[in-house]
C-alpha cells in the first residue's frame, strides 16, 4: 500500500513538473513572439507621408526615402495638366500616415506625347467629327466653311493650311482645322488642273476655288507606305470645264507616273464614277 502511494505521488509530481515546464516555455514564447511582432509591425512608429504629385520620379524617390519609404509605380497615362513625366497620383495620399519601409503607389504621366493617327473623317457630319477627335485625345482649332453639295460634312482636315489625309500621325492634345460643307452658290467656277497632284494637294487646291473632292480611286489598292506616292493622273469634270460653287471633281490616282504622263486626260469630259 505503502509503495503505491508512492508511485501515485511521483507520478503526479511528474505531471506537475511537466505542466509548470510547458506554461513557462508557452509564457516565454509569448513574450518573444510579442517582442518579434512589435518589431517586425513597427508597433507605435510611423511617418507622414509626404506629397509627390507634380515630381519627377527620380525627385519622389529621393522624398520618400527621406521619409523612410519607397516608390512603387503601378501605371502610366497621359495628362496635359500636369508635367510630363511626372507623378499625376499617389496611394496613400499625403499626410497620411504609414510605418516606416512601406511602400507608396504612384500613377506616372507618359514622358512623351502618344502618336495618334488621324481617323477617316471626310464626309463626315461635323459634329460626329468632334465626337471622333475628342475622343482621340484631339481637338478642333477651327471652323472654317466653303460651298458643297454636302452641308454640314468635313470637307477637309488642315494642320494650318496643309490638308491631312487619314492615317497621319498627330500629337496627343493638338488641334485641327475642319472644313465644313455649307449649302451651294450660284457662282460658275472653272475647273483646274489636278493632274500630278496628291489627294490632299487637290483637295487644297478645289476648296480653295470652292469645289471638293467626289469620288476618287486608286488604279492598286494603296498600302500605309505606298500611300504617299499617289498621284492624279484623271480628273471628270477636265481641267476649263465650268461648275456651280460647291459642286466635285471625281479623280484617279497611280503611283505609275509614265501612265500619269501619258493619259490622254482631254479625251472626254464624261464622268467616269
Amino acid at each position: 500500500m505503502k509503495d503505491k502511494r508512492q508511485f501515485l505521488q511521483s507520478v503526479t509530481g511528474f505531471v506537475t513538473l511537466n505542466i509548470a515546464i510547458a506554461v513557462v516555455v508557452a509564457i516565454v514564447l509569448f513574450v518573444l513572439v510579442t517582442l518579434w511582432l512589435k518589431g517586425y509591425t513597427l508597433h507605435g512608429k510611423e511617418v507622414t507621408i509626404p506629397a509627390v504629385t507634380g515630381m519627377s520620379q527620380q525627385e519622389a524617390e529621393i522624398i520618400l526615402r527621406g521619409s523612410e519609404l519607397y516608390l512603387v509605380v503601378v501605371d502610366s497615362t497621359y495628362s496635359d495638366k500636369a508635367p510630363l513625366g511626372s507623378v499625376v497620383e499617389q496611394t496613400p495620399p499625403a499626410l497620411s500616415h504609414s510605418k516606416p519601409g512601406r511602400p507608396v503607389y504612384v500613377v506616372m504621366n507618359a514622358r512623351t506625347r502618344r502618336q495618334i493617327p488621324l481617323p477617316e473623317l471626310h464626309d463626315v457630319s461635323y459634329r460626329q467629327a468632334v465626337a471622333t477627335l475628342r475622343s482621340l485625345g484631339l481637338k478642333v482649332n477651327d471652323v472654317k466653311y466653303e460651298p458643297s453639295l454636302y452641308p454640314d460634312n468635313v470637307l477637309d482636315v488642315r494642320d494650318g493650311n496643309k490638308s491631312l489625309e487619314a492615317g497621319t500621325r498627330l500629337t496627343e492634345g493638338s488641334g485641327v482645322t475642319l472644313v465644313i460643307g455649307r449649302r451651294q452658290g450660284n457662282k460658275l467656277v472653272t475647273v483646274p488642273a489636278l493632274l500630278g497632284q496628291s489627294l490632299s494637294q487637290a483637295r487644297s487646291t478645289l476648296l480653295s476655288l470652292g469645289l471638293t473632292i467626289g469620288s476618287y480611286t486608286y488604279d492598286q489598292e494603296p498600302t500605309p507606305e505606298t500611300q504617299d506616292r499617289y498621284i492624279i493622273y484623271r480628273q471628270s469634270p477636265t481641267e476649263g470645264a465650268s461648275l456651280q460653287e460647291g459642286s466635285t471633281v471625281n479623280v484617279q490616282l497611280t503611283t505609275n507616273l509614265e501612265r500619269a504622263i501619258t493619259t490622254d486626260t482631254q479625251q472626254s469630259d464624261e464622268r467616269f464614277f
